[in-house]
């Protein structure tokens, strides 16, 4: 599949570059995807919530008043689940969200993510920004040229840029990651793919050394 090189202007450079059918045209596997982004949420819970049982909550452990005689139920001390501030019954405890997914599994997640934009045309491939410095300025002008600017956009780099990170951090719907970072929760979360030249060239060559 070839896509057009466009310049920070949205303009045609003149040069294609090659999407490898192996990355983005292969025919989506919607289960895997709904995996992947099920196990990337649940990575992000903390798990951290927490609840005292009877042993851990504050009170006196002596009965409360005698087994027989009194006319009323058995009671145990005032720690007691059943009481106003006793300990909870089977309550939440710290614990990991996170479940394992075969590398395979997320591989062609990923593969099947990519293929989505593709199908949809939401993939657009820039010519490699250079900031002399950090300019929010300029990156949002590139973004509205390419018609992305009310999008929710992935800026996917080849190497990290400490100038571009700077100047997409501070916009809500731009979001800039490196080529070796991207995921499928990333891709599917976002509306369009924004590809620097050099990180399409990278994949290419990547799928070229995996077939030799």
């Amino acid at each position: 599949m070839q896509a057009q090189v466009l310049n920070t202007k949205g303009e045609r450079t003149g040069r294609t570059v090659e999407l490898p059918d192996d990355i983005f045209g292969i025919e989506p596997n919607d289960h895997v995807i709904y995996l992947a982004v099920k196990q990337y949420q649940a990575a992000q819970r903390q798990g951290t919530h927490k609840v005292k049982t009877r042993a851990e909550v504050k009170g006196a452990s002596h009965k409360l008043h005698r087994q027989k005689g009194t006319g009323g139920s058995r009671k145990g001390n005032i720690r007691n689940p059943l009481y106003k501030g006793g300990g909870t019954i089977f309550g939440p405890k710290p614990h990991s969200y996170d479940f394992k997914l075969n590398r395979k599994v997320k591989e062609l997640a990923k593969l099947s993510a990519l293929s989505h934009k593709a199908k949809e045309n939401a993939i657009f491939v820039l010519e490699d920004v250079q900031l002399s410095a950090p300019k929010t300025k300029e990156v949002m002008t590139a973004m509205k040229a390419l018609n992305v600017a009310d999008k929710k956009t992935l800026l996917v780099l080849p190497e990290y840029n400490d100038n571009l990170y700077l100047s997409t951090r501070n916009v809500p719907n731009i979001a800039s990651t490196l080529l070796t970072d991207i995921n499928t929760y990333d891709i599917i979360n976002a509306d369009v793919l924004v590809i620097t030249e050099n990180a399409v060239k990278i994949l290419s060559e990547e799928v070229v050394e995996a077939e030799a």
